[in-house]
């Protein structure tokens, strides 16, 4: 039997540009990279259920398309790890530079009269995710895509620290925990591409359970999952308060947050 890196399953030969630490169909047959795969609830479920939230709160649409882009690159992700084809890699990738793009747009917008339409920065994005779209369908190097994508993310610090700063000092612990959790993934994908050589080996000489806590990759989809979640939050808290709204964070059960409000009475 061949190595558990290099067994062939459901989805045939591995035609993506990237293939992760994680050892392919060592779980089932019939999904390539099991934790990298289910790791990706985390930015499906929630995300739906914020997207149900918004409409019945009547907030505005770029919120929704928010939480709907998140549950879109959640996923792209599992079809990617689930496959490891190239076709659904795009499906996983591209969708991060949207999503990031329409973040950008919310945090931007955020001190605006309420469901007004910035053309120009709207014009920006869009004419940014085809340029991206279109030298990476070309090139194919997930270099320049990862440029791409951090760049984004550079931006949405930028402005998070300005609000939190300057603006709304008392929402630096959303904010904060929001950059710290995804900062720890990022962390972690780096462990994982530079250490999987002996993340594998050492995996191979432990019990299965202690194993599965090295899947380094999938903590990034974890954390990055839920510091994008806290992100879209600290963006709407930001927005409501705004508008002169009542947000708050609550928990679900004690351990899920969301924001409830309330809208300013009218006299």
């Amino acid at each position: 039997m061949a190595p558990a890196a290099d067994r062939e399953g459901y989805w045939g030969p591995t035609t993506s540009t990237l293939d992760w630490c994680e050892e392919n169909y060592s779980v089932t047959w019939y999904i390539a990279e099991f934790w990298n795969t289910v790791s990706n609830l985390i930015m499906i479920i929630p995300p739906m259920f914020g997207a149900i939230q918004s409409v019945r709160d009547g907030l505005e649409k770029r919120y929704i398309a928010s939480y709907l882009a998140l549950t879109v690159v959640g996923m792209g992700s599992w079809c990617f790890h689930m496959t490891l084809k190239y076709e659904m890699q795009l499906l996983d990738e591209l969708p991060m530079i949207y999503s990031c793009c329409i973040f950008v747009y919310c945090m931007f917008e955020c001190f605006k009269i309420k469901n007004s339409v910035n053309y120009h920065l709207l014009f920006t994005l869009v004419l940014f995710s085809l340029i991206v779209t279109t030298v990476y369908l070309k090139v194919k190097e997930p270099i320049f895509h990862q440029v791409m994508y951090g760049m984004l993310v550079f931006t949405l610090v930028l402005r998070s620290i300005y609000i939190v700063t300057w603006v709304y000092p008392w929402l630096r612990g959303l904010g904060y925990t929001s950059l710290g959790i995804f900062l720890l993934g990022f962390l972690f994908w780096n462990i994982d591409n530079i250490f999987c050589d002996s993340l594998r080996n050492f995996r191979k000489k432990v019990p299965p359970i202690i194993g599965i806590t090295t899947q380094f990759h999938a903590w990034w989809h974890i954390l990055t999952g839920l510091g994008s979640y806290l992100h879209i939050l600290f963006s709407l808290y930001t927005r409501t308060l705004y508008l002169r709204y009542r947000p708050k964070v609550k928990f679900i059960f004690g351990i899920w947050p969301v924001i409830l409000f309330e809208p300013l009475r009218k006299h």
